[in-house]
């Protein structure tokens, strides 16, 4: 199968938004579904019920892509914890001790990797003896008034017949950026997520912390595709939340088989540690969406279990997959012809003359040809529109993978020419041009500065921000409190006066 180029900026009708945003997340995700249920993670914001209730463990998104800036380098972002409330204090969001959290390469096409890096992380609080995340206002990674920090360790696996051959600490105690508490308490974040940035050996480079979801969609399809009223199409649900990303920078020979076998297979995983100090695979994730449309609910928490070798078992659910057949009963839109072959070849096996590798093994991965160069000019429809550097090429961060799944979804491949999509073309923030690539988290305070002194502001920080309706209850609690701290503090001097007298 050839690229397929085509300008993707026909007019849609409210309808065709409609079954879009419907069949966008159904789409990516019937793609996905062909593969076996074992340790493919699709992109999980939610989508099993066991990863749902453990969001410390859950593995949002992957992002693979050859760094539009630093040339013969491939980058990795991986994401977890979904839905962060950027004000969800005081204990904000870290990452979990007792996990691995690991970014899995396989460069030969067999569905087992051959190299993992694995990130495991530690936390260390300065003083237990407050709530505070941070004590005053944070200059530095260092500094002393951020109480609450974490560090990690960075480990390179090598693996022959999936078994560990070798493995090497390639970073040691890196600091992670923090929660962006808010502009009292961090007024410089940018400045604190530059700290983050590793340099590694041979020009690699790592970052973990907080930022802006970088997935965009209107996932308000689950509300019964919209009960057929398409009003409220065009909504970005993850607007306004964070995430906690790892990010990994290589050169791209280090993780390719050999200079004439370029494309590599890429997923994440998140192993948690059980009492007796086993890990277990609980959460799995390659291409977008796979398990929250394509999977049935009986087989979520299995897929998140399970390895890309086994990715056959779940065959059923991609060449048979449940969205259009839903968009047809909502929309009269004809369900295309099965079994769906050509989202085998698309998600399973990537796409001829692309990105699929010789003898290739059916399964859940993100593949990416290194040797495509990153465009100027990236279409947020890859392939589709004739940009063979973005997805299903890998994925980049501006890659609309809900409209391009969608679009092949609703058969696209096989003649189904269409146009659809979910109204949602672009993420809510700017992405950074370098390295880590994603943008800045959205701060928990994102009201008007405090009006009170600046030491204030650092103790108390975004509590003490409002309207004017709200200045004289903070007074009044001001108040309140000094004269109770006078109180306080007169019936201590009277009880160390009555202690003298005796």
């Amino acid at each position: 199968m050839t690229a397929i180029s085509r300008s993707g900026n026909g007019r849609r009708s409210v309808a065709t938004l409609i079954c879009g945003a419907l069949a966008a997340g159904g789409l990516a995700a019937a793609g996905a579904a062909t593969l076996a249920p074992g340790a493919a993670y699709a992109s999980s914001h939610r989508e099993a019920p066991l990863i749902s209730g453990t969001p410390q463990y859950d593995n949002t998104d992957v992002y693979a892509f050859v760094s539009p800036d630093h040339a013969g380098t491939t980058t990795i972002v991986a994401n977890w914890i979904p839905f962060e409330e950027p004000a969800g204090g005081p204990n904000f969001f870290p990452f979990a001790e007792d996990a691995q959290y690991d970014l899995h390469i396989d460069n030969n096409g067999d569905a087992k990797e051959d190299l993992t890096f694995r990130y495991t992380f530690k936390t260390h609080v300065k003083n237990k003896k407050t709530f505070l995340y941070n004590t005053g206002a944070v200059d530095s990674l260092y500094d002393p008034d951020l109480n609450v920090t974490q560090t990690y360790d960075l480990e390179l696996l090598k693996l022959k017949k999936g078994k560990v051959a070798h493995k090497t600490k390639i970073a040691d105690d890196v600091p992670v950026a923090p929660s962006n508490v808010g502009k009292a308490s961090m007024p410089n974040y940018k400045k604190l997520r530059d700290q983050a940035i590793y340099k590694l050996p041979n020009g690699a480079k790592t970052f973990a912390g907080q930022a802006d979801d970088p997935f965009f969609l209107d996932l308000r399809v689950f509300d019964l595709l919209y009960g057929g009223d398409l009003s409220e199409v065009g909504n970005d649900t993850l607007k306004g939340y964070n995430v906690n990303s790892i990010a990994l920078q290589v050169p791209s020979d280090m993780i390719i088989e050999h200079k004439n076998q370029p494309i590599v297979g890429i997923w994440s995983t998140t192993q948690r540690q059980n009492a007796e100090g086993y890990y277990s695979q609980v959460s799995r994730l390659g291409n977008p969406l796979v398990n929250e449309v394509v999977n049935p609910i009986k087989d979520k928490d299995r897929f998140n279990a399970s390895q890309p070798k086994d990715d056959g078992q779940f065959l059923k659910n991609v060449t048979n997959p449940e969205l259009p057949k839903l968009i047809e009963a909502i929309y009269k839109i004809k369900a295309p012809a099965e079994p769906r072959n050509d989202l085998v070849d698309v998600f399973l096996k990537g796409v001829k003359g692309l990105n699929q590798p010789p003898y290739v093994t059916p399964s859940e991965e993100l593949r990416l040809n290194t040797s495509i160069k990153p465009t100027a000019s990236p279409k947020r429809l890859g392939v589709l529109d004739g940009d063979n550097a973005g997805f299903p090429n890998g994925r980049r961060l501006t890659d609309d993978v809900i409209d391009a799944s969608l679009q092949v979804v609703e058969g696209e491949l096989v003649g189904s020419k269409n146009d659809l999509g979910d109204a949602v073309d672009k993420n809510d923030k700017n992405f950074e041009k370098s390295f880590p690539y994603v943008a800045l988290p959205t701060e928990g305070s994102r009201g008007a500065s405090a009006k009170s002194g600046a030491d204030v502001r650092s103790q108390l920080g975004d509590a003490l921000t409002g309207s004017e309706s709200n200045t004289a209850l903070i007074a009044s609690s001001a108040g309140a409190g000094a004269a109770g701290i006078l109180l306080i503090g007169g019936g201590l001097m009277w009880w160390r006066g009555r202690r003298r007298a005796y």
